[in-house]
């Protein structure tokens, strides 16, 4: 059998640990939302910045990704104590689906800038590769039943979050400037 020269890196146990807090914080920022028309306001897009702004490429996509998984197999973690593959193909599925282009987005900048400008951009990038796939599958869901144009979904389901999320953006960087000494520290 061929052996490979580079060793695969393992999580280790702290690794694991912000993990699985990580993808919990995700969940339960997921609970706390006020309902806004198809679309409600979350604080998942605030938990999925900090996340990857204070972990990394790594342990941020692991959260995000095990998140995703949690909830499609049925556990009632995402927006409205909802769960399922349903709420996946649904309507807001491709903004949750979305989380993990922020997640790569965020994660791979964090690991190679410690700038807070950088990180800033690079959730600010994130969120908008979140709503173009979460608007396009939007769209794509609503078409089959009704009439939904791309400026229609764009109205009911980016617009009205551009502010709470640019909050939430602000919160997260700075949440994660002030963080990320103390994750240094710990690992």
């Amino acid at each position: 059998m061929p052996t490979s020269t580079k060793p695969l890196k393992k999580f280790k146990t702290l690794d694991l640990t912000f993990i699985g807090l990580s993808a919990a914080l995700i969940s339960i920022c997921s609970w706390i939302n006020i309902p806004f028309g198809v679309v409600p306001v979350t604080l998942q897009t605030l938990a999925i910045c900090l996340v990857c702004g204070l972990f990394g490429f790594k342990r941020g996509l692991a959260a995000t990704v095990i998140y995703i998984a949690i909830g499609a197999l049925g556990v009632p973690v995402f927006s409205g104590f909802k769960g399922g593959a349903g709420v996946l193909l649904g309507a807001t599925g491709g903004y949750i689906l979305g989380f993990v282009f922020t997640a790569v987005i965020v994660g791979i900048t964090s690991d190679r800038s410690e700038r807070l400008f950088a990180l800033i951009i690079s959730m600010v990038i994130g969120v908008a590769v979140c709503y173009a796939f979460g608007t396009a599958w939007f769209v794509f869901v609503y078409s089959k039943t009704a009439e939904m144009s791309l400026s229609k979904a764009l109205a009911l389901c980016v617009t009205p979050f551009i502010i709470p999320d640019i909050i939430k953006i602000i919160t997260a960087s700075l949440l994660t400037a002030r963080l990320k000494k103390y994750v240094k520290q710990a690992e």
